[in-house]
This record gives structure tokens, sequence and C-alpha cells, in this order.
């Protein structure tokens, strides 16, 4: 027996023959940060939704990266704006990850916000906060990455909400 156990229980021999849902189940093994990436369209309106496609790039320059499905709702006013923020939420707002998850007609009903740099709503409670303005989009497969360039940052002394397979939960330190 291999010391990796198969959760399909038959390998493939090439990327391109991956089954959708075993690969997400398979990537669904890696804790994530759940953040709510927030925009403001030209015409004025708030645009925010849950990702936990996150990650830091470069410190010099301060980039981060982050992808949206090309299927998001939201995906033409994320390519309309020239700046977004990342709002890493706390352990306690696992309902407004789930809030803007879904579909809405005002997913930031009943959150409170502090607008930031440009207008971008920043989800007061949040972790941390960084606002950004569009360093670079490229495409990626069924979704477009986003690039970056980090404007302003803070963080607070709530503890990151965290993301593994398929639910929400908090962190557990260990020495």
């Amino acid at each position: 027996m291999s010391m990796m156990q198969r959760i399909e229980g038959t390998a493939r021999d090439t990327a391109t023959e991956q089954d959708p849902v075993a690969l997400r189940g398979v990537l669904g093994r890696f804790a994530t940060g759940v953040t709510i990436i927030t925009a403001v369209s030209p015409a004025g309106d708030r645009v925010g939704v849950t990702a936990n496609s996150f990650n830091t790039l470069s410190l010099d320059p301060p980039l981060i990266l982050w992808s949206l499905a090309l299927k998001a709702w939201s995906v033409d006013v994320f390519r309309a704006t020239d700046r977004f923020a990342v709002n890493i939420l706390s352990a306690s707002q696992h309902g407004i990850a789930r809030q803007f998850a879904r579909a809405a007609d005002d997913k930031f009903a009943g959150v409170e916000i502090e607008e930031g740099l440009g207008g971008v709503p920043l989800i007061k409670g949040a972790a941390a906060y960084l606002e950004c303005s569009v360093h670079q989009r490229h495409p990626g497969g069924d979704h477009e990455l986003y690039i970056g360039l980090v404007e302003r940052s803070a963080a607070t002394d709530h503890e990151p909400l965290i993301y593994l397979k398929s639910r929400f939960g908090g962190f557990a330190q260990h020495d």
C-alpha cells in the first residue's frame, strides 16, 4: 500500500483527465483564509465576492494575487475598476462569507462598512484589510487573475476565519 491514499481510488496520468469534482475534493484539503474582495463600479455600485483564492505575491513591490471565476456576476465590474479591497475575514464573520458567496441584489445588506481608498468598501470587524490598485489582470483558465499593488493595509487583533473541506472554522495553535 502506498503512503498516499487516493481519494478517488484510481490515479490519472495527466491533469487534463482530472474529474473536476474529485480535483475540488483534493484541493479542499488545503486550508485557506477567507476574504471578501470589494470594489465600486464606475456607476458607484458596490460589489463584493467571497474568495479564498488569495495569496501574497511580493513584498517589494507589495503585490497580492487573487482570482475570480469568469462566470461570476461581478466579473464585468472588477474588469472595469482600477481598485479593490481585500477584507480578510475574522472567525466570527462566517455568516458574511456565506452572504457574499451567493448571488443577491444587495450583498451589503446588514453589513457594516467603512469607505476605503476611492470609496471601496471595507467590512468592519475584519481581521485585516488590504487596499489595492489593479496592477495586472491575466487569463487563467475558467478564472481571471488579479494582481493588486497594496497601497494601504491594516490588521486587527481578531482571529482569522479558516476554510477547509467546504467548512468554516477557526485556528488552533500548536507550540
